[in-house]
């Protein structure tokens, strides 16, 4: 077979191989979004930015008072990452803040492109979910150093965010700051006394610190799976294909080769196309 061939046959087999892959994303969330049409009667509550901040400043203003971050930090976030809750993750997967799937994930999946082609994004049964889990996802070693501040210091927060890696953008505690200003987010967030504080920061280290031994299952987004590879199963399985290692395998899941031998009861690193695995 001459190389020119045997190219042309690849790239057809690739190409053959990702579209398989779309149309499967694709059939997802095309169930996603009936399901939420249905909820909804086919018919959205659209939003300005004044009617997202009405909706939802109480459930910001719980999350601030339970864990320490700021009423006008959380609204500002999710007016940025939903477009006022407009977008299609917002209206579709009621997910406000971009938050990724991750191994321990088990809940629904709506998949965009972001970082990647077909990110793996949440869905969340409403938008209050989203907010409790935007404080979770906060809860890591990585951001701890923001609960130690002032539940009303939203400037500090917004600057603090951007040095643990929120977000690339280097304007991202501008933009955070010019949206509190703006709409006087600021009027949500409330001061507490020193005992309070204390108590709130007690409280808030100790689930930190139980979080950080699970902190890459929980926090690490999965990687998409490559084209023609099957989606993980209900039951927490996946079946290897063509080009799978137990190694790219396990990284994928936010496994240790040892973790996932250990899952399946595995002696060697030896692995078969069609072999099903447990990933969870």
């Amino acid at each position: 077979m001459h190389l020119s061939y045997r190219l042309s046959f690849l790239f057809i087999v690739l190409a053959f191989a990702s579209s398989c892959s779309s149309r499967k994303f694709s059939k997802n969330n095309k169930q996603i979004e009936k399901a939420a049409n249905k909820a909804n009667n086919n018919s959205y509550k659209s939003y300005n930015t004044l009617s997202y901040i009405d909706e939802f400043k109480a459930v910001a203003i719980e999350e601030m008072n339970a864990f320490g971050i700021p009423a006008s930090i959380t609204l500002a976030q999710g007016i940025l990452e939903s477009g006022s809750g407009n977008s299609d993750l917002a209206k579709y997967a009621n997910n406000h803040f971009g938050i990724k799937c991750t191994s321990d994930w088990r809940g629904k999946n709506y998949f965009r492109d972001d970082d990647q082609k077909n990110d793996c994004f949440r869905v969340y049964k409403d938008a209050r979910e989203s907010f409790k889990d935007h404080s979770e996802f906060l809860k890591r070693k990585r951001y701890s150093f923001l609960f130690q501040l002032d539940k009303n210091d939203y400037r500090s927060w917004a600057q603090g965010l951007k040095t643990a890696g929120y977000a690339t953008n280097p304007k991202y505690p501008d933009l955070l700051i010019n949206m509190i200003e703006k709409y006087q987010l600021y009027q949500y967030d409330q001061s507490e006394s020193e005992k309070q504080k204390i108590a709130r920061e007690d409280r808030v280290f100790s689930e930190i610190n139980q979080n950080i031994p699970q902190e890459k299952k929980k926090f690490t987004p999965v990687e998409t799976p490559p084209p023609g590879a099957k989606p993980i199963l209900a039951d927490g399985t996946y079946t290897v294909i063509k080009g799978d290692t137990l190694y790219n395998i396990a990284k994928r899941f936010n496994l240790s080769v040892d973790e996932l031998k250990m899952l399946n009861e595995m002696t060697t690193d030896g692995i078969k196309l069609g072999q099903v695995l447990k990933v969870k």
